[in-house]
């Protein structure tokens, strides 16, 4: 049972304790309506209060439930909140900390309530695609009123309970509480006080029956469901939120909470729904490995060494300074440490002059920052991580120093891209200290870190660097080592297939364009002027020699051979004006390619933005399923992770392996022979990979 039924003198209070929010799985469901029953048969209990234990009311649904039969299996919510509504004795709801999803709709079942300040209240269902289920659409409304309710249950957003409490006519709270300390005494008085006012069988207050409208009917409901569906193009589940509380307006309550119910399992079934309870999950399930204990002692991490003050290395610093660790940056030169530093100022100004930074958090953070020109000086630190040319030679030169200098069990980590972390490691008498941690450029806006585990990484070292990442904010997906990890191995597949589509008579805007229109965040060739095109034509170089037979289109080595190199020469596949993102089409470049087609004795065909989509996107399907296959992801999902967080894949589809499921692995793999007949294609590549082929023809699916 994870309730707790205790009584002090005439009051019975339950509180929740499931750690580590009070999630309402079935077993709290049914402590709590055990112990109303137990409390209305004892003579002596005149009123009770329901609370949580622990740092949270109640965080809503015990999502290590979701999907399961005791998700649903009685009492579910809507009978525990039944229960309370029908108690013969008042209760009242001492809400603290967190008060989400399902935790505020038992609050709102409750006879009172009362709050301690400081405590984020939220219906955040809508960012699993779904509506309040248990009564939010129907009940908030009541208390708030429809347009705070709407905003809150739109958003999905928390808001504090003072806020809330000071908003004119409110009923959400009964009272609040001078301080979160404070909260049990004052709810034992509540209820009380409560208790005597009951005493001669007066009917108590119930949600439910209060009153419901907007002054403006229908118009504001219409004006409010525009709104909603310009800011949310992809998903369902806004539009249908404001279906919900327009009906406890115009609706009887009862007929309201059957609407609410019957969108709420429609909404389950979509795809845009499974997409984010699968992002949801898929982002838990990438903190743990396999093999290291969740009690795996941690390496301290009190300061931070960066070597490289670039784009990449001055991001990198960013993320840790904002978390308030310190971080000395390595140079070999004091100009670039100067430009460096520079930009790391001009970064942070930009956002005091927006507002999103307070003058005090900023010189603090630029407190934190020092520099220096030798390696000597970076002894003392707990981490250095590397942000050098992604070239071997340069980076041995790198590590030898760091393990001349750098004391018993400091952490060594990589930012390579693409290079071998185990070659790394050999540098160094410490290959259990070495560890890769790709960050995405730029690397303090992007979410996704690559953490890239050797063969002889240790354990703790792999536990250290999971829980940093969280500190700075990052999602971590665990990769092992392989040319190019799990992000940028696949996206050369990716950018592979879009030479063929030039070759065969697709223009860069047209691909782009059909990759947008899918959802992705920009098209494969935008992406290339974003990242720089220079950085594949290396990388392709390396494989004109590693892998003679690997075949490619040719265009792009022709475009960088013209020093197009992107948004940083302002000029790659399109062309750039200073100071602006904008891609504009170069008649330069079309004629390239045209030209090349020409050469090639290919006669352009009229390409649909379906097969542009397919091609693509199962090119990045097919690699994965091969990551998955050597172990070099744990899984299906963790992939899904790293394109949606590092590679703008739409969250409206989960991820590309989510997407290959919900189109059906039977499917894609009848897709993959049709290109394979290509002769303009590479054909061996589009073998499915044996875990591709084993799945699609079981009838099963990666997640």
């Amino acid at each position: 049972m994870t309730a707790e039924y205790k009584v002090h003198g005439d009051v019975a209070v339950i509180t929740m304790n499931n750690p580590p929010v009070n999630g309402l799985g079935h077993s709290t469901r049914v402590g709590i309506t055990d112990a109303l029953t137990k409390a209305n048969d004892d003579a002596a209990v005149r009123s009770i209060v329901l609370t949580g234990g622990g740092k949270a009311f109640s965080g809503g649904a015990d999502i290590r439930e979701f999907g399961s039969p005791k998700a649903l299996q009685e009492p579910n919510l809507l009978s525990v909140i039944r229960a309370i509504e029908n108690s013969d004795k008042p209760v009242v709801a001492a809400v603290h900390s967190v008060c989400m999803g399902g935790g505020l709709e038992l609050a709102l079942g409750c006879h009172y309530r009362i709050g301690a300040p400081g405590c984020q209240v939220s219906l955040p269902e809508v960012k699993l695609g779904l509506i309040p289920g248990a009564g939010g659409t129907q009940r908030l409304p009541r208390v708030l009123g429809v347009e705070a309710a709407l905003n809150m249950i739109v958003s999905g957003e928390s808001v504090k309970s003072e806020m809330l409490a000071m908003l004119p006519g409110q009923k959400l709270f009964d009272k609040m509480a001078a301080s979160p300390e404070s909260l049990a005494e004052e709810a034992l008085a509540l209820a009380r006080e409560v208790a005597a006012k009951h005493a001669d069988g007066s009917a108590k207050p119930l949600v439910r029956n209060l009153k419901c409208s907007h002054p403006q009917g229908a118009a504001y409901f219409q004006f409010a469901r525009n709104m909603v569906k310009g800011m949310a193009k992809n998903f369902p589940a806004p539009a249908r939120c404001v279906d919900a509380v327009e009906a406890a307006t115009t609706m009887k309550f009862d007929d309201g909470m059957v609407l609410e119910r019957e969108i709420f399992i429609n909404l389950m079934w979509t795809p845009e729904c499974r997409a984010l309870r699968h992002i949801f999950q898929a982002t838990r399930a990438a903190s743990k490995i396999p093999d290291v204990p969740a009690d795996t002692p941690l390496r301290d991490v009190k300061s931070v060494a960066v070597i490289g003050a670039g784009t990449m290395g001055g991001g990198i610093t960013m993320n840790f300074l904002n978390a308030g660790i310190p971080v000395k940056i390595l140079e070999m030169k004091q100009e670039a440490l100067d430009k460096g530093v520079g930009i790391i100022r001009k970064n942070y100004e930009a956002q005091v002059k927006k507002g999103k930074l307070k003058q005090d958090k900023y010189d603090q953070r630029m407190s934190l920052l020092s520099t220096t020109l030798s390696y000597d000086d970076l002894k003392d630190a707990d981490l250095v991580i590397e942000a050098v040319f992604e070239e071997i030679g340069v980076k041995e030169k790198v590590f030898k120093e760091l393990d001349r200098v750098m004391k018993p069990g400091a952490i060594l980590a990589s930012n390579t891209s693409t290079l071998d972390v185990n070659k790394i490691a050999s540098f160094t008498q410490r290959p259990q200290d070495v560890v890769g941690l790709h960050f995405f450029s730029p690397a303090n806006v992007m979410k996704l870190l690559e953490v890239v585990r050797g063969e002889k990484t240790a354990k703790d070292v792999m536990a250290t660097v999971m829980a940093a990442s969280k500190k700075i904010r990052k999602t971590a997906v665990v990769s092992g080592v392989c040319d190019g990890f799990i992000g940028n191995r696949m996206i050369e597949q990716y950018g592979r297939q879009g030479g063929f589509l030039l070759d065969e008579g697709c223009t860069p805007q047209q691909v782009d364009k059909a990759m947008e229109k899918f959802g992705m965040a920009m098209g494969p060739f935008r992406m290339g002027d974003l990242a720089g095109n220079d950085i594949g034509w290396a990388i392709r170089k390396r494989r004109y020699q590693e892998k003679p037979d690997m075949k490619y289109s040719k265009t792009a080595d022709l475009l960088c051979e013209k020093g197009r190199f992107g948004q940083k020469t302002g000029a790659g596949w399109y062309d750039y004006v200073p100071g602006k993102r904008d891609a504009i089409p170069n008649a330069e470049v079309v004629q390239m390619i045209e030209d090349h087609r020409k050469s090639l004795g290919i006669t352009p065909r009229k390409i649909s933005d379906e097969e542009i989509v397919q091609r693509l996107v199962f090119a990045l399907v097919n690699e994965a399923a091969h990551i998955l296959e050597e172990g070099i992801a744990s899984r299906a999902s963790d992939i899904d992770v790293v394109y949606l967080m590092g590679y703008g894949f739409p969250l409206h589809r989960g991820g590309p392996m989510l997407y290959a499921d919900q189109v059906g692995l039977f499917n894609v793999v009848e897709a993959m022979k049709r290109f394979a007949k290509n002769p303009l294609d590479d054909a061996k590549f589009w073998t499915p990979a044996p875990l591709l082929a084993r799945l699609a023809a079981e009838g099963k699916t990666f997640n």
